[in-house]
């Protein structure tokens, strides 16, 4: 841990992020963050002087990275196994909180933003979505899809997982989960077999000896 980035600061971090998924952004105040932290509000103002707005974009940055490194190292072994962990961590998180947390991100994209202005926690959200989008996307090309595919396949998973998230805490149900993540692994499958059965057809034929 470098001192730009001390433990009291990621610890306020990861608490914001936790608090925001659980009861939004515009619900949760930066002293109820601090203290859901276990962090003096002083040290707050510390560390984000700019107040709630700067801790919600740090917490959802923190959020889309932690989820990208995942991503990143899974994905080595293709997007199905990448799936699956995405798919993995969210059923952690709301299991193990008894449905009471969801995504932070989704939190904060859904709330409504104030008359022409873009909040920056809700540019970083839109960025947040595109780099999962993106690594999704990158790894189907890199495994056979067609990169227009790989695109809307990409979008299509980043936005089926986070709406099941959020019918799973209504719900108070992981089904929902589960149904997406068999209908989205056929997906994957499905775009690459498709690249496969191509190359076969198009492949020479075998010389006889």
């Amino acid at each position: 841990m470098t001192s730009g980035n001390p433990p009291a600061r990621q610890r306020i971090v990861a608490g914001a992020a936790d608090m925001i998924s659980r009861r939004g952004l515009t619900a949760t105040s930066i002293r109820e963050m601090a203290k859901h932290a276990g962090a003096p509000l002083g040290s707050t103002y510390h560390y984000f002087p700019e107040g709630k707005q700067q801790l919600a974009t740090e917490a959802i940055r923190h959020t889309g990275e932690t989820i990208a490194r995942s991503l990143r190292k899974e994905l080595r072994a293709g997007p199905a196994a990448g799936l699956s962990a995405f798919l993995a961590m969210w059923r952690t998180i709301v299991v193990d909180t008894n449905f009471r947390a969801g995504c932070p991100v989704l939190a904060v994209a859904v709330e409504e933003p104030p008359a022409d202005e873009t909040p920056p926690a809700l540019a970083a959200a839109a960025e947040t979505f595109q780099e999962w989008e993106d690594l999704l996307a990158a790894s189907l090309h890199e495994h056979g899809a067609d990169p227009d595919q790989a695109d809307q396949a990409a979008t299509l998973i980043v936005a089926a997982v986070e709406g099941t998230v959020a019918m799973c805490r209504a719900k108070r149900s992981i089904e929902p989960l589960d149904r997406t993540a068999e209908q989205l692994h056929q997906l994957i499958h499905s775009l690459i077999r498709q690249r496969e059965e191509a190359d076969t057809d198009h492949a020479p034929p075998k010389s006889r000896p």
